[in-house]
């Protein structure tokens, strides 16, 4: 499956999170941060994860993605084998206007980290942003998640 999507820092969270319908705590790591195909395991409290992730187009709002459902036990069991450093973070999901925001409240190492990403159907898809939304970040390999995860430090706001 090809996902496209675009990601951004949040401005205001408090004003952000006055819309959210739902939150999950997500507890991942990284089996592999091979530039061309990263390994991802993803825990909530309900569900386990994983996920292989293809190599982001020139513009990194674009890439091949592969997630397959997995018992809880073995997540648990393959987030001991990751590399670099656990992620863990609170993603609240937001609907503004005709689409759904996922925003992502970093905690641990991460803490203060807060960013938005939108799912979308077509690369050149317009979308009406939130006034909470800051600056744009997709592409950006600093706010990968594997990035975060094998550097172990929060990108600096720029």
């Amino acid at each position: 499956m090809i996902e496209i999507e675009r990601k951004f820092l949040v401005s205001n969270l408090n004003a952000c999170l006055q819309h959210q319908t739902t939150s999950t705590r997500i507890i991942q790591g990284y089996l592999s941060f091979d530039p061309a195909r990263t390994v991802r395991v993803r825990k909530t409290d309900t569900k386990a994860f994983i996920t292989i992730k293809g190599k982001p187009n020139a513009t990194g709002d674009t890439r091949y993605e592969w997630e397959k459902e997995i018992p809880e036990n073995d997540a648990a069991q393959l987030l001991k084998l990751c590399l670099g450093q656990i992620i863990q973070k609170t993603r609240y999901v937001i609907s503004h206007k005709s689409h759904l925001f996922e925003v992502d409240v970093f905690s641990g190492k991460l803490q203060g980290l807060v960013i938005a990403e939108v799912e979308l159907s077509a690369a050149e898809e317009q979308v009406d942003l939130p006034t909470w939304i800051g600056k744009e970040v997709t592409g950006d390999s600093r706010y990968f998640n594997s990035d975060l995860a094998k550097k172990g430090l929060k990108p600096e706001i720029i």
